[in-house]
């Protein structure tokens, strides 16, 4: 696999083409930035940490029934993926109240949502990412109402996977932004899910593991997403997190039992021993 020129450059990937037709090369960069870009820095890492949780986590849905445009690890911090017409929405979905939404709304922070509220914001800097109905959508020929009904039912899909890997762990799943895109007619997942996307609660401590450590100078944002990664890909993996909604879960594997064997008599014992 051969890395051509770069076809696109965000706040923290760039997207390079590849001499294979329909694969790109996603490139996870060490830049974080918050509040439309009013705060940016370079953190060493940042780029494989989140390289890395999505990668498991595109795995783990994968796995599970959701359609997304990973391919491989190709080292890293380097992504291969499937070519998406990507469509312009920033898709949320929330669990708790967090955020914007307590900002915006009358809602407590800490609140649960049950059931969670999908909120899709119209990805455009410029116009600082305004919410977005589903009659605007539609009028702005983003997507049909066809599309628009299978990446809402893709979301609930992916959030009910993710709280329950995360549940695993010991973490809340508060709410995450995914973003979606098209392989022809189908509707697939793309972007990221990483600690920058998501938004995530020890469920003991309440402390925050995600990007609001940084944008709230909340302590070392290297540590915390080091051992979010360590705790979702390491833990989870030797844990065998079963399915979802995504289909049946998977079995953990046992260690076989030695059938009992019937006593010779005069003996008076059993030839098995309990495990």
């Amino acid at each position: 696999m051969k890395q051509k020129g770069l076809l696109y450059s965000g706040k923290a990937k760039s997207v390079y083409r590849t001499d294979t037709k329909g694969q790109l090369i996603v490139e996870f960069r060490d830049d974080i930035t918050a509040f439309d870009g009013g705060k940016k820095d370079q953190l060493r890492n940042k780029g494989s940490y989140n390289a890395e949780a999505s990668a498991f986590i595109f795995q783990y849905l994968e796995k599970n029934g959701v359609k997304t445009h990973f391919v491989e690890m190709l080292d890293p911090r380097r992504m291969l993926v499937r070519e998406l017409s990507m469509i312009p929405l920033e898709v949320i979905v929330r669990n708790v109240a967090a955020g914007s939404i307590v900002r915006n709304y009358p809602f407590k922070e800490g609140t649960k949502l049950n059931p969670p509220v999908i909120v899709i914001d119209y990805k455009d800097d410029s116009r600082h990412d305004p919410m977005l109905n589903d009659d605007l959508i539609v009028a702005l020929k983003l997507a049909t109402l066809k599309e628009l009904a299978a990446i809402k039912k893709a979301a609930l899909k992916i959030n009910a996977l993710l709280v329950k890997l995360m549940a695993a762990q010991g973490i809340t799943l508060v709410d995450f932004k995914i973003e979606f895109g098209r392989a022809g007619k189908t509707i697939c997942l793309g972007d990221e899910i990483s600690m920058d996307s998501m938004r995530l609660w020890d469920k003991k401590t309440k402390e925050s593991l995600d990007k609001d450590v940084y944008r709230f100078d909340k302590g070392d944002v290297m540590a915390t997403y080091n051992r979010v990664v360590k705790r979702i890909t390491k833990t989870a993996a030797q844990k065998k997190v079963p399915a979802g909604t995504g289909g049946k879960p998977k079995a953990k594997p046992m260690t076989a039992k030695k059938p009992k064997v019937a006593a010779k008599k005069p003996v008076k014992k059993s030839v098995a021993k309990k495990r």
